[in-house]
C-alpha cells in the first residue's frame, strides 16, 4: 500500500466527518447560509496566504531542483490563481480585496496556519509533505462528494468546479506522489509524518466547523 493511502486509512473517520459536515452538505445543495460561506471565504483567503508561505518554506528545504521548482511554483499559483476564486466570490458579494485583507483570523484559522508554518520551518521536509497533504486531498475528496450529491447548479457551483477541475486533480496527484516519495526515502520519519497528517486532517475538519458556526474571538471581530 502506498503511504499516502495508509494515511487516508488512518484518518478515515475524520475524512468521513468532513464529508458529512453540514457546511459541506449544504454548500453542495446550494442552501448554505450566506454568512457561513462569507466567513469561510474571508478565513480561507488568509489561510491560503500562509499555505503559500508554507510551500515556499518547504521549497527552500528541497534538495533536488525539480521538487524545489514545483514547491515554489505552487506557492506562486496559490497567490496568483487560487485566490482569484476568492476575489471573484468576494466581488460578487460586494466585498473588496481590502475587505478580505482586513479580516482578523479566527482562532481555528490561526491554529491551522501556525501549525503548518511551524512544521514547515522546524520539521524535516518529509513531515512537511504530510502536513500539507490533507488540504489538497481533502478539498478534492470533499468537492467530489459535493458534486455527487448536488442536484442542480447554484451560486456555489464554481466552488465545486474549482476543486474538481483537472488542474486541481493534477496538483493533488503531485502532492500524493510527493508524500510517497518522502516516505520511501525517509522510513524513519513515517511515524512523524502520520502524526502531522492526522493533526492537519483534524484542523481541516475544524475549519468547516469554524466557518459554519461563525467562530470569532471572544472579544468579537468587527471586520
Amino acid at each position: 500500500m502506498a503511504f499516502s493511502d495508509h494515511l487516508l486509512d488512518a484518518g478515515a473517520d475524520h475524512w468521513q466527518a468532513q464529508k458529512e459536515h453540514p457546511f459541506v452538505v449544504e454548500l453542495a445543495e446550494g442552501t448554505l447560509d450566506e454568512d457561513a460561506f462569507l466567513h469561510w471565504l474571508r478565513q480561507d483567503y488568509h489561510y491560503l496566504l500562509d499555505y503559500a508561505r508554507t510551500f515556499a518554506i518547504l521549497g527552500s528545504k528541497a534538495t533536488d531542483e525539480a521538487t524545489m521548482e514545483h514547491l515554489y511554483g505552487v506557492a506562486h499559483r496559490v497567490v496568483a490563481d487560487e485566490l482569484d476564486l476568492h476575489r471573484e466570490f468576494a466581488s460578487s458579494y460586494g466585498l473588496s480585496p481590502a475587505d478580505l485583507a482586513a479580516t482578523e483570523k479566527a482562532p481555528t484559522c490561526v491554529a491551522y496556519t501556525n501549525y503548518l508554518l511551524r512544521v514547515a520551518s522546524e520539521k524535516p521536509l518529509a513531515v512537511g509533505a504530510a502536513a500539507i497533504y490533507p488540504c489538497g486531498q481533502g478539498y478534492l475528496d470533499v468537492a467530489t462528494h459535493m458534486a455527487e450529491i448536488a442536484d442542480d447548479e447554484h451560486r456555489y457551483t464554481p466552488f465545486v468546479e474549482k476543486y474538481t477541475s483537472d488542474a486541481f486533480r493534477e496538483a493533488v496527484t503531485w502532492m500524493r506522489e510527493f508524500v510517497d516519495r518522502s516516505a520511501e526515502a525517509n522510513p524513519d520519519q513515517r511515524t512523524a509524518m502520520e502524526a502531522a497528517f492526522l493533526r492537519s486532517t483534524k484542523l481541516e475538519h475544524a475549519f468547516w466547523e469554524m466557518a459554519y458556526t461563525g467562530e470569532r474571538w471572544p472579544s468579537g471581530d468587527p471586520a
